[in-house]
């Protein structure tokens, strides 16, 4: 299980005080500026014991947030997540669809398939693996990839 799944939803990027296109030297920048301002050990005694909970807790969470976001692979899991959930809220499934019932498409690695609208629905081969909606590349249809069991 990765580990931004463990945790209520959150935004990580946020938290960070970052964007989602930003680079990882600009996270990390982010990053270190924040932990340092949070952190325990840079706290003054003659803080109120709420306000240095509150302190602590954020601290938390910018390294739970940087855990996530500096590490390449757990970034794209979370983005794509983030997508997934995005496409949730857009509106209701059009269809179901088998991974084999679109082609294969070897000059990109992706696999495709025709919209109603004339659009395309596509999906990169490792995308496929940990998608499971995917969207229109000209309207606002939606479908749910299945796998066959």
């Amino acid at each position: 299980m990765m580990a931004f799944e463990q945790t209520p939803k959150k935004d990580w990027y946020s938290i960070l005080g970052a964007n989602p296109s930003a680079s990882i030297s600009d996270l990390k920048q982010n990053y270190q500026k924040l932990i340092l301002m949070y952190h325990p050990d840079k706290q003054s005694a003659d803080v109120p014991a709420g306000t240095a909970e509150e302190r602590t807790q954020k601290f938390i969470e910018v390294d739970q947030a940087w855990k996530i976001l500096g590490n390449e692979e757990t970034r794209r899991a979370y983005d794509l997540q983030r997508h997934e959930d995005d496409l949730r809220n857009m509106g209701p499934v059009d269809a179901q669809v088998y991974l084999e019932e679109m082609s294969w498409n070897k000059d990109d690695h992706s696999f495709s398939l025709s919209c109603r609208c004339g659009g395309k629905y596509s999906v990169s081969k490792e995308e496929a693996e940990e998608v499971t909606l995917i969207s229109c590349d000209a309207c606002s249809l939606i479908i749910e990839l299945l796998h066959c069991s």
